[in-house]
């Protein structure tokens, strides 16, 4: 009598926890489908489903992360940086974007850019390495995953050899990202004089304020006059077939010289400041205008545009807008003509979906590229039950099947594109920290929507007819995987 008392005080108290953590989500007001998605959760996962709110699902929007001083300095000196380069002549047809991304997170558009996009990893690379290589002040890298492989060790080499030669060399990793990495490969470096730190490390008692703010960026600064963004990591999958494909990750990363870099150099310190607890705002990390045509002339390598309009543009999971996403919106919503997009993972937030839907209705080409298989089976799962979504307002859909596609870009009417981090999903769009480069450039724009066409190649075009004709488990799965795609 006394064990069933016991229990039936313990099953109340239980109950009594998780009605109460559920009204606290109502509570919150959310989007409707993260609160549905949560309190389904709760319910139906008894202890996990409480574990897994502990740690993911607590609203920290107030949480601040960049001391404002520090932030305060680099965005001065990003400013700077622009007027120096003087003002630029607004495409109009661009004009509420660049001032949207402006308002939101001072992110200036600069001009005279020289722009290049790599859509193989080996070709990035063999570039990247060059660079570190001609350095002679600094070496800014910032990446998610930097593996202990062959691609990640010549990354390591290049560093301790520019470091041994005086050279300033700072590197960020996320510590999720490289949870599977051995800490001796990071030791190494600081030994020789690497200045590393992990973002957010993930640690007792501290855990639950950390583990769901992953650092997503890929950056990579030079002298403060060359800068590298876009999806690639440090990993051998973007150079060679993995053990799990027959070629290497299809993904798009993008080189740039000028003074947009100014944008990734305050990107990459302001996160420096989060992650090394060390504001760094000198002048010598922004240099002058004559340097950077001094870079520029130097420079030979073959480029879509010498003189492309580039904005860098950052979302943090605490700001008060999710600047990247209502940029895209914004920029889907405008096109005139077409629309392609390219993601690995599709879970779109119900603004992103509305947009494609609305633009693609009011006859604008639309087009989604994903890829036939996701390197997650639930993240494909929950990617496809959004597809029919897209088809039914007039969409297209492509399956890419050389591989995995892992590229994150827009390009629209042959007069914008974007290049970066960041998916088409909800992670992205409201908790990871992201960076995409925004280009407003004809020829930037034409190299891409080629490259786009050139990948349509080896891709599956979905119909609606087709698609609806799968069997009923296999949709079952897929919406019900939907249902938790807010968590994902």
């Amino acid at each position: 009598m006394t064990d069933v008392v016991f229990y039936s005080a313990l099953l109340a108290c239980y109950l009594l926890i998780v009605f109460t953590q559920m009204l606290v989500v109502v509570l919150e007001n959310r989007q409707p489908v993260k609160t549905v998605a949560w309190l389904l959760v709760l319910f139906f996962l008894p202890v996990i489903g409480l574990v897994i709110y502990f740690f993911f699902g607590r609203n920290r929007k107030r949480e601040h992360f960049v001391s404002r001083a520090c932030a305060l300095q680099l965005a001065r000196r990003s400013a700077v940086r622009f007027f120096q380069g003087g003002f630029p002549d607004l495409p109009e047809e661009y004009e509420p974007l660049i001032r949207l991304f402006k308002r939101q997170s001072g992110a200036f558009p600069y001009a005279n850019n020289k722009v290049r996009m790599f859509v193989s990893g080996a070709e990035m690379l063999d570039n990247l390495l060059r660079d570190i290589a001609a350095a002679r002040h600094h070496v800014h890298v910032e990446t998610y995953i930097i593996e202990d492989d062959i691609m990640g060790r010549a990354i390591q080499e290049a560093l301790i050899k520019k470091a041994k030669e005086g050279v300033n060399v700072r590197l960020i990793y996320d510590d999720v990202g490289c949870w599977s990495v051995s800490q001796r490969f990071f030791k190494k470096m600081k030994h020789e004089g690497v200045e590393v730190a992990a973002f957010l490390p993930v640690r007792f008692p501290k855990l639950t304020s950390k583990v769901d703010f992953r650092n997503h960026r890929k950056i990579v600064v030079i002298d403060g006059v060359i800068g590298y963004v876009g999806g690639m990591n440090f990993a051998d999958r973007y150079v060679s077939a993995d053990k799990n494909m027959d070629v290497a990750w299809r993904d798009t990363h993008m080189r740039m010289i000028g003074n947009g870099v100014a944008g990734l150099q305050r990107a990459f310190l302001s996160d420096w400041n989060v992650a090394a607890g060390q504001t760094i705002t000198d002048n010598v990390y922004y240099p002058d205008e004559q340097e950077v045509l001094k870079t520029k002339e130097e420079d030979h390598e073959p480029s879509l545009s010498n003189s492309a309009l580039v904005q860098i543009v950052t979302s943090i999971p605490t700001a008060p807008w999710p600047d990247i996403m209502q940029g895209m919106i914004l920029a889907i919503l405008r096109a005139k003509k077409y629309c392609y997009l390219q993601t690995p993972y599709f879970m779109p937030t119900e603004r992103m979906l509305f947009a494609l839907q609305t633009a693609a209705l009011s006859g604008v080409d639309v087009r989604l590229m994903l890829p036939q298989y996701a390197d997650n089976r639930f993240l494909t799962w929950a990617s496809r039950s959004y597809l029919k979504d897209v088809m039914r307002a007039g969409g297209r859909v492509y399956l890419y099947q050389k591989g995995f596609i892992h590229a994150k870009t827009l390009v629209c009417d042959d007069t914008m594109a974007s290049c970066g981090s960041t998916n088409i999903d909800f992670r992205s769009f409201e908790r990871n920290f992201e960076v995409n480069a925004f280009v407003y450039d004809e020829h930037f724009a034409l190299g891409m929507k080629e490259s786009f066409q050139k990948d349509m190649g080896y891709c599956k075009m979905l119909n609606l007819e087709m698609w609806e004709a799968r069997s009923i488990w296999r949709r079952i799965a897929e919406s019900l995987v939907r249902l938790l795609s807010p968590l994902l």
